[in-house]
């Protein structure tokens, strides 16, 4: 302990206090020394200075070393004590250790080797004891702190959660709007196209070329009108958890060949090549025919509409671990990249102005995601830019029963039914394709 130290003896004898002043002079210590006589007088110096360490006597003439150290302690000074007794004061020399002294020495052992190991022990534990009073505090700030951040998380919280609630009840409240909006307007949208089909009908009067013209127009326009609608109503559906798949076994190629036949019209006049090809052993399966259905309108739909020229390919063929997969690939204007992670959002569109070349609710990829996630299948999707994009659809072979109203047993004989079919064709696993090149035929 190299720095010099301010120390303060209080003591009535000056023979006493000359004995500690000798004893640390030769100790080495070096030091300010200052020397008061009573106990007043120790805290007026105590309370205007700074000192590393202070020896008190015990019996001072006008207050015992007990009162002393209380006073000191009320008044918060922070100092090493040291209490110097007489032979007979030691057990009260315990007691004041209780009441927040540092240190004692008997006045009959003071010397310059026991004065200075207790000084420095003094000193090092006062310091160690200010060190501890620091972190403790610094611990003590640091609890408040993350109370007072708790209480504010908590409150963060809780306005989250209603916030959250206000949102879901919003969501609801648009989602029972748009099904109620949606379920109005087909009543109005199927009488339109009811009357435009009766009024082409020749038993029912001839119409001139223009008026021809004009209500095939208000048909197909009622059509389309009447799917945007129905994107909508099965969105809503599909948000609340209304929508429920009703599985049947169905042939899957009859169902891609009526898509195809409905779709073909479409393409012809923007004289695109529709193209269908399968590679299925087995083509029945277990599933919502309608979903499925469904699904490949909303994919032919984007092909045709996003295709300028070119073809449209919609192929079908088996994988391993029972499952099937169906693709529809054309040479379209593609998907950029960036734009992947975007495109299966409700309401997305990659040009989302009001002036877009491609109309749409930009609800079609969003209900195929969530019908073929019911149908516990998975959705990729290849593109380039300018040179046009792949959708394959993965499916279990046969889907799980999503409907309690349909008979268990009648699920059973499809499933059995489908069991014997697959047993009937049944392939080597030598004649399987590899999982590598599962995607062989889609990519040509």
């Amino acid at each position: 302990m190299d720095e010099t130290l301010k120390i303060l003896v209080v003591d009535d004898d000056e023979v006493d206090r000359m004995a500690v002043r000798r004893a640390l002079v030769k100790a080495g210590v070096r030091m300010e020394l200052s020397e008061v006589g009573d106990g007043h007088s120790a805290i007026a110096v105590l309370s205007s200075n700074n000192f590393d360490c202070a020896f008190i006597d015990y019996r001072l003439p006008d207050q015992d070393g007990l009162t002393l150290i209380q006073t000191i302690h009320s008044l918060n000074i922070k100092i090493p004590l040291v209490i110097l007794t007489s032979q007979c004061d030691e057990q009260v020399a315990v007691e004041l250790m209780k009441a927040g002294a540092t240190d004692y020495l008997s006045k009959s052992r003071v010397s310059s080797a026991t004065l200075e190991q207790v000084l420095r022990n003094a000193i090092r534990v006062h310091r160690a004891e200010m060190q501890v009073t620091i972190a403790y505090q610094q611990l003590r700030e640091s609890h408040e702190q993350l109370i007072r951040k708790n209480q504010e998380l908590e409150r963060q919280r809780q306005q989250i959660q209603i916030q959250n609630l206000k949102l879901l009840e919003a969501s609801r409240l648009k989602s029972q709007f748009l099904a109620t909006m949606s379920h109005e307007l087909r009543t109005p949208m199927n009488a339109i196209i009811g009357f435009s089909q009766i009024l082409l009908r020749p038993k029912f009067g001839s119409l001139s070329a223009k008026q021809t013209d004009m209500v095939e127009r208000i048909l197909n326009n009622g059509k389309h009108l009447l799917m945007l609608v129905n994107e909508v109503l099965d969105f809503s559906r599909l948000e609340e958890g209304q929508l429920e798949l009703k599985p049947e076994l169905c042939d899957l190629t009859k169902i891609i060949n009526t898509v195809v036949s409905e779709m073909r019209s479409l393409a012809e006049a923007k004289k695109l090549t529709l193209l269908v090809n399968f590679d299925l052993k087995n083509p029945l399966i277990v599933n919502d025919p309608i979903r499925i259905k469904q699904i490949l309108i909303n994919l032919l739909s984007n092909a045709i509409k996003f295709t300028e020229s070119g073809s449209i390919w919609v192929e079908a063929e088996e994988l391993p671990g029972n499952r099937v997969a169906i693709a529809v690939k054309d040479t379209g204007i593609g998907i950029a990249s960036q734009d992947f992670k975007n495109i299966f959002e409700a309401f997305r569109q990659v040009d989302q102005s009001i002036t877009r070349k491609y109309p749409g609710t930009g609800l079609g990829l969003a209900i195929i995601d969530t019908l073929v996630q019911m149908m516990k299948g998975k959705i990729f999707l290849e593109s380039q830019l300018g040179v046009g994009s792949i959708f394959t659809i993965e499916l279990p072979r046969q889907v799980s029963l999503s409907n309690p109203s349909v008979p268990t047993s009648s699920v059973q004989m499809e499933h059995k039914q489908l069991i014997n079919s697959t047993q009937r064709l049944h392939q080597s696993p030598s004649q399987s394709n590899p999982s590598s090149n599962k995607y062989q035929n889609l990519k040509r």
